[in-house]
């Protein structure tokens, strides 16, 4: 036992769960400091890049994302992403089909998990499932767009695998979820980039 729980407050229980907990931790030398740590819990997670191998393509969204407007005014809050979304007592593959068939339009049966990964572990609780799943033209039954009621506004991209890796390397792609599945695709889906 590593971990002496003392106190904990609820700071915030609006949109997800925001704590603060005082505990006594054991260091690696067998003494025990006192720490305080806020976590946010909003649930955890499932993220999936639909990959099409003989196109070298990958499907990606494009949506609007306050925190990243919000942080100094310097971007214009609009991301590039692999669809992805929360749980919300479902499987991880239950998830993931639902989430990307909304997002996307796409109706995927077959996904396969690659990895699972804790987001950004100082303070957020989240661990992300990471999927991939092969798709082609016949699986796509709707637009996509994601869900209005819940504020979503959702342009559905497809791009040559190595013009996604291209953005990321300019800055055109950010986020973190979206960056690993694309490395992952190129190390273990695509290999090699494509010959001029």
């Amino acid at each position: 036992m590593h971990v002496r729980i003392k106190e904990v407050k609820t700071l915030s229980d609006d949109w997800y769960l925001l704590k603060k907990t005082t505990f006594d931790y054991r260091r690696r030398d067998g003494s025990w400091q006192t720490m305080s740590r806020e976590t946010y819990d909003r649930g955890h997670g499932a993220v999936i890049l639909l990959y099409n191998l003989a196109r070298r393509t990958v499907v990606l969204v494009r949506q609007f994302r306050f925190p990243a407007f919000g942080y100094g005014g310097t971007h214009d809050g609009y991301l590039i992403e692999a669809p992805a979304g929360l749980l919300d007592a479902a499987s991880p593959e239950e998830r993931i089909r639902a989430e990307v068939a909304e997002e996307t339009g796409f109706h995927v049966q077959h996904v396969r998990r690659v990895f699972d990964a804790f987001m950004s572990p100082g303070s957020v609780t989240e661990r992300l499932h990471f999927f991939v799943a092969e798709y082609d033209a016949s699986q796509r039954g709707g637009a996509g767009g994601g869900v209005a009621a819940e504020g979503e506004d959702i342009e559905v991209l497809e791009l040559d695998i190595d013009a996604a890796l291209a953005m990321v390397a300019d800055g055109r792609i950010e986020d973190g979820k979206t960056i690993m599945l694309l490395q992952h695709a190129r190390l273990s889906l695509f290999g090699a980039p494509a010959a001029p």
